[in-house]
């Protein structure tokens, strides 16, 4: 197979600076930033340095937008959308925020990253029974997830897609699997959110949460925190401060009234260079068709990934990782027989290829931005190793 040619995204991978230096597969890692995102940290530095708070109301609008363009990109109302520093952040939004009670349990898989479990592992403090599934392979199985939920579930928690397999779970299947069981669904969305479309009213997710960093493009520290508007009253706010109550600007007035949205989520004060930057890349994802609904940005990683398996197939590489329909998404994990995953990250290093290494395996993140040429300097990369 060969890339389709489509102008735009030439036009995409200019504007990612980092092109100019790496042929980069690291975007399930950190991302590099578009040099949209970095002028607009650069000019948030400028004003904080020559100005400092005379502009914070701009920065605040700023900020508001980041907001409603998160919004956007997963269908949700802005009230919808709190704006968190990381994944882990969100999850502890829901880990502490629900009213659990002893004999209560909670169901989440076994190949997690470890954001998506410690949480969950420490609520056992509070007598709740963590039900840690399994996964054999790279498939979950939806009918042991489905047995382990009962009368006593209180939620489900999982990755839209694992940071290790890249296997991509259908988060509407997923959500109506806890609700049968009359329990709450949390989706980790990082690996996914920025490239394929989820609308979060149709497949009727309760809270999600997403760091910027991985596929959205934004800086880290940067992220998006998903309630649905009918929970606010069902999960707790934490980690409270100025921030969360309705007069929130009136500090000579002690109310403690949340505010009527997931801001109230948002404690005190915000990141407000990674949050533009985060807004600034989110409008450039949007710009290039990433959507609730459909996703350019999505089908084209998919046309990047399909292609690097066939040619790393052709040379003797070891998928772990489905290519079949929408289980698919833009990570690839693999080995290369005969030659460890570290000599094959350090011999990228020094070729200007940047991919990771999870366990025994070589794992690559392309974006849509990557081409042919990438590809081609990863397999010239691999082929180096003896």
């Amino acid at each position: 197979m060969t890339f389709s040619n489509d102008s735009r995204w030439q036009s995409f991978r200019d504007a990612m600076p980092v092109t100019q230096k790496w042929a980069y597969f690291d975007h399930a890692a950190v991302a590099p930033l578009p040099q949209a995102t970095a002028l607009a940290i650069k000019n948030w530095c400028d004003q904080a340095a020559h100005e400092g708070d005379v502009v914070w109301l701009e920065w605040e609008r700023a900020v508001e937008n980041t907001r409603a363009s998160g919004a956007r990109l997963i269908g949700a109302r802005k009230e919808e959308i709190a704006l968190v520093s990381n994944t882990t952040h969100g999850i502890n939004l829901v880990a502490e925020g629900l009213a659990w009670k002893p004999g209560d349990n909670l169901v989440v898989l076994g190949n997690e990253f470890p954001s998506n479990l410690y949480p969950w592992l420490h609520q056992q403090t509070k007598g709740v029974e963590v039900r840690v599934i399994p996964v054999d392979g790279v498939q979950p199985d939806l009918n042991r997830i489905a047995e382990a939920c009962d009368e006593r579930t209180r939620l489900l928690s999982i990755s839209w897609v694992s940071y290790k397999t890249g296997w991509r779970i259908d988060p509407k299947t997923l959500a109506k699997i806890a609700h049968d069981a009359g329990a709450l669904f949390f989706l980790d969305a990082i690996q996914g959110m920025g490239v394929f479309p989820l609308d979060v009213r149709d497949a009727d997710i309760d809270f999600l949460a997403a760091d910027g960093h991985k596929w959205m493009l934004g800086p880290e520290g940067a992220g998006l925190f998903y309630v649905k508007q009918e929970l606010l009253s069902e999960l707790h706010p934490i980690g409270i401060g100025w921030n969360s109550v309705a007069g929130r600007k009136n500090f000579d007035n002690i109310d403690l009234t949340f505010r009527d949205s997931a801001a109230r989520y948002e404690g005190g004060s915000q990141n407000m260079p990674g949050l533009i930057g985060l807004g600034a890349s989110l409008d450039l994802l949007l710009e290039y068709g990433a959507g609730p609904k459909t996703s350019a940005i999505g089908d084209r990683v998919l046309e990047v990934t399909d292609y690097a398996c066939e040619k790393l197939t052709s040379v003797g590489a070891k998928i772990l990782a489905s290519r079949q329909g929408d289980e698919r998404s833009g990570i690839v994990s693999f080995q290369m027989p005969g030659k460890s995953p570290q000599d094959l990250r350090a011999a990228g290093q020094k070729m200007g290829v940047n991919f990771s290494v999870r366990g025994d395996f070589a794992r690559i993140s392309p974006h849509a931005y990557n081409n042919q040429a990438d590809i081609g300097r990863l397999l010239e990369t691999l082929a180096s190793v003896d």
